[in-house]
């Protein structure tokens, strides 16, 4: 048995280390308890061929929280996080390609080249996500409130409303049809061009096993548009150093703050007062916050008898499987692609390659009827064309986020007909890319849960579906980060606002643990 503790803490993913930084500030003692050997859970930048780095699962920057950045002077601590020239790239065609960012009248010039009306009605749109975004980020950084709660949930329960009741019926209705209708839909109201719809579309299906047509796609498509870069709104970065120089800059803030980080101790099981690891040690605490999937930490940490039948049912029932693959790829040289061949800003965007909804809709059925799409949806990302520390000079390491991918399916022996299918995809949009490739490090749904602990290869922590989110997420009842087990928290995606590097879930549970222990934050 180790000595006591004031808050023990399972998991040193992003999440984790900011619930710890915050507990620290109040003057709480914390000891954060990882599995694997380094910090950051999803958030790591590791090397895969000699002298190439990259971020391996979590790849890009947008939803981390400003306030996070600054309360824990995450850019003292090394974190420096650059803006991508553009937004996002589409080859559409061998001749045709989109781009989005720049600026508004920039993208109107692209977008005219298809629509002249889709041009015009960019504006609208943009005005229309941003107004909704705007509620959302005002909600991210709050408790939901829990239903048949007392008079704080209820307190709760009228700030949200009051937010809304600020909008005027336009905008209510916006609201509606963003968290209930399909991606689809939503766009072809503003959209008529194939092209325009798949750019913005894209958002929907990132880390959703569905088709843009299926209802509440409208809403994954908005959770991806609340994020900024250093201080510019539904913008999308890089850190520099990957995504691990995020999750370093935690560690080092937590570390300056006094928290006890031990890494290579994977917890077996949770009681009320007690981690115990899987070597036996025993880490005694008043609190536990676990930064793990709701799932694992219901159904293999907390021993049953301590959790009402009725919420071990339920939390079988949670939601969780993204169908997403991930790939890092060590490259000669820059991909030329048939519809711009020159280098330029486009190699630093997310170059998404899924050219129609029709296309992604296509890959979410084939995925369900085969296992695999034939011809997977692949977002690249470029960073070493924004950050020469991840690759030797003159070469190149591309990050490949694709859908769809049934995690339930036998990935021993089809793991390397995925690689091909997506190598496929890539090279029609960009002739010589197998032959410039040097060394790939590959990751299937099973491996994500394996390595990373994302249950079914969800990378949200589960869905983000109606059903899911707010005062639902993880159960109704439960959305305040307190568990059914006295003493315990969840801070980590599963916990409202769900997925993505926010730090938001490990912020908020920090503040409602120490309204329960009687401290007060600082």
């Amino acid at each position: 048995m180790t000595p006591g503790v004031d808050v023990a803490i399972v998991g040193a993913g992003h999440n984790g280390l900011v619930c710890a930084c915050y507990l620290a500030r109040a003057g709480l003692k914390v000891k954060v308890l990882e599995r694997r050997p380094v910090v950051g859970g999803a958030a790591v930048t590791e090397e895969f061929h000699p002298g190439f780095r990259n971020s391996v699962a979590a790849y890009t920057v947008s939803l981390l929280q400003p306030k996070v950045i600054e309360d824990l002077r995450l850019a003292r601590h090394g974190l420096r996080i650059v803006q991508r020239p553009l937004a996002n790239f589409l080859p559409l065609t061998e001749r045709d390609y989109l781009k989005i960012g720049g600026g508004l009248e920039s993208t109107q010039r692209e977008v005219a080249k298809f629509s002249s009306r889709d041009a015009e009605r960019l504006p609208d749109y943009w005005r229309t996500i941003e107004r909704i975004a705007d509620v959302l980020r005002a909600l991210v950084l709050e408790t939901p409130p829990n239903a048949g709660g007392g008079l704080v949930d209820a307190w709760r329960a009228l700030k949200s409303a009051r937010r809304l009741k600020r909008l005027d019926m336009e905008a209510r209705r916006d609201a509606l049809a963003l968290l209930t209708q399909s991606a689809a839909e939503l766009l072809g109201r503003f959209f008529e061009s194939e092209g325009i719809q798949a750019a913005f579309g894209f958002d929907a299906v990132v880390g959703n096993f569905a088709s843009p047509y299926h209802p509440g796609t409208a809403y994954v498509l908005l959770h991806h548009c609340f994020g900024e870069v250093n201080g510019q709104r539904g913008a999308w970065g890089h850190a520099i150093g990957g995504m691990g120089a995020i999750s370093e800059a935690l560690a080092a803030s937590a570390r300056a703050l006094g928290v006890e980080i031990e890494c290579n101790a994977p917890v077996a099981k949770l009681r009320p007062g007690e981690v115990v690891l899987e070597n036996g040690t025993v880490v005694t605490c008043r609190a536990i916050a676990a930064n793990v999937n709701p799932k694992l930490l219901y159904l293999k940490l907390v021993a049953p008898d301590l959790l009402p039948p009725e919420v071990a049912a339920r939390i079988e029932r949670y939601k969780c499987a993204s169908a997403t693959f991930r790939m890092n790829v060590a490259l000669a040289s820059l991909p030329r692609f048939s519809c711009l061949a020159e280098q330029g800003p486009h190699h630093a965007s997310g170059i998404i390659l899924a050219p129609s909804l029709a296309y992604m809709d296509r890959a979410y059925l084939e995925a369900r009827a085969e296992g695999i799409a034939r011809r997977p949806i692949v977002e690249m990302v470029i960073p070493s064309t924004l950050d020469d520390s991840l690759a030797p000079p003159g070469r190149h390491v591309a990050s490949l986020f694709c859908q769809h991918f049934d995690p339930a399916i036998d990935w021993a022996t089809r793991k390397q007909e995925a690689i091909e299918r997506i190598f496929d995809v890539v090279e029609s949009h960009a002739p010589g890319f197998r032959a410039s490739v040097i060394a790939h490090s590959a990751l299937s749904p099973a491996d994500l849960e394996r390595d990373f602990g994302l249950t079914g290869g969800d990378i949200f922590h589960g869905a983000l579906t109606l059903d899911q989110l707010w005062a639902a997420r993880p159960l109704l009842g439960y959305a305040d980060y307190r568990t059914p087990v006295k003493g315990l928290y969840l801070c980590g995606s599963g916990a409202h606002p769900g997925g993505g590097v926010t730090g938001a879930p490990g912020h908020n549970c920090a503040r409602e643990l120490l309204r329960d222990l009687g401290r007060r934050r600082r």
